[in-house]
C-alpha cells in the first residue's frame, strides 16, 4: 500500500516516471534486464533480500542508477552503511509526503540527501 502511495505521489508531475514497481529485488532486477531506471526509490527491510545488500550490487553492476532509501530505521549504523553501499538518499518514510520531491530532485542533481529528521535525530549528519 505504502508503495502505490509513492509511485501515485510520483506520477503526479510531468518531470517523473514510474516505469515499474517491484515488491523485491528479483522483480526489481526484471526492469533492468528491459531497461536500468535512472533511479530506484526502495527500502531497506525488504521480502527474499536486504535492502541494503541489493543496492551495493545495482551500484556494482549499474553504478549510474540512483538509489534513495525510503524507510522507517533512523539508526546511524543503516544511514551509514546505506551511503556506504552506493545509496545517493535516505528519506524516512516519515517524511515522505513532504520530502519526496526534494530528495529526488536533489539526487537527480548529483547532491546527496538526507531525511531533516534523520539529521535532527543524529545531529548535523553529513553523508559524504
Amino acid at each position: 500500500m505504502f508503495r502505490q502511495c509513492v509511485k501515485n505521489i510520483l506520477e503526479g508531475t510531468r518531470e517523473l516516471q514510474v516505469i515499474g514497481e517491484a515488491g523485491d529485488d528479483l522483480k526489481l532486477f526484471e526492469f533492468f534486464k528491459k531497461e536500468p531506471p535512472d533511479m530506484v526509490i526502495w527500502g531497506i527491510s525488504m521480502p527474499n533480500h536486504h535492502g541494503l545488500a541489493a543496492t551495493r550490487a545495482i551500484k556494482i553492476i549499474y553504478p549510474d542508477v540512483k538509489i534513495l532509501i525510503l524507510t522507517m530505521h533512523r539508526e546511524k549504523e543503516y544511514v551509514d552503511y546505506a551511503f556506504a553501499v552506493g545509496a545517493e538518499g535516505y528519506l524516512l518514510k516519515e517524511n515522505a509526503d513532504t520530502e519526496l520531491f526534494t530528495a529526488v530532485d536533489r539526487i537527480r542533481r548529483g547532491e546527496r540527501y538526507v531525511s531533516p529528521l534523520v539529521g535532527a535525530h543524529l545531529g548535523e549528519y553529513d553523508p559524504a
